[in-house]
């Protein structure tokens, strides 16, 4: 009887984060403010969402009013290595860059990926049902058997592949909702959706680094920061 094995998969961690509706509009003002004092305001374009990380506000996390929340992502940021089976009491774990985005209309977030860190996430401060998702693109495409076979237009017009799933997605639009959070490897291409109307979608996302207390004997982490030099004259 023949089985398929499905290997090598892509783990997208979601959990919920409940904030008081006071906290959540006090950190609601502040990404306003912040957007009121964008400092790269010609970056964005037309299309584009306003991100924070690009306008001079990318350390939302050494802000006091953001400390709550930051605290409870530390607790599921926790729970994502362990479902990875990783030893977290062996790595320090530092918040490198955080930062808000404002969606409005039709603007989106461009497929992308944050390859100086290892683990990023997305928590939803503001958002309604038929704002934009996350999409996550798979650029291994393990089971594309003819090159291009997965994203074809062709192909899909001909109706070549008969249903689209899990074997044979090169994209997953992942469904959330306000309050959700999602953590992910960082190295993950991702965007948000093209062509819908948002209704002012405020998310807060932020690149998470791993270091080894003890690097000692141990291979592909580095070490604690503290053993670090700064090049000088």
């Amino acid at each position: 009887m023949q089985k398929i094995f499905n290997f090598f998969p892509l783990s997208i961690y979601k959990s919920s984060i409940s904030l008081l509706e006071s906290e959540k509009k006090t950190l609601i003002r502040d990404i306003y403010k912040m957007e009121k004092n964008s400092q790269n305001i010609d970056f964005k374009t037309k299309n584009s969402a306003w991100t924070g990380d690009t306008q001079g506000f990318e350390f939302l996390h050494n802000n006091a009013n953001f400390e709550k929340l930051f605290k409870e992502i530390y607790k599921c940021v926790i729970e994502y290595l362990e479902s990875l089976d990783i030893d977290h009491s062996q790595i320090n774990i530092f918040y490198q860059r955080s930062w808000g985005t404002i969606s409005r209309n039709g603007e989106n977030i461009a497929k992308h990926k944050h390859a100086q860190s290892h683990i990023s996430f997305a928590y939803y401060l503001k958002k309604k049902k038929d704002d934009s998702k996350i999409i996550f693109y798979d650029e291994n495409k393990q089971n594309e058997i003819i090159p291009g076979l997965l994203d074809s237009l062709t192909v899909l017009n001909k109706g070549l592949i008969k249903k689209r799933g899990i074997l044979n997605s090169p994209a997953i639009i992942f469904d959330t909702k306000e309050d959700d959070l999602v953590i992910f490897p960082s190295k993950t291409l991702h965007g948000t959706q093209q062509g819908l109307t948002n209704d002012e979608r405020i998310s807060i996302s932020a690149d998470i680094v791993l270091l080894a207390k003890d690097s000692k004997n141990l291979e592909h982490l580095s070490p604690s920061i503290d053993k670090w030099k700064l090049f000088s004259n």
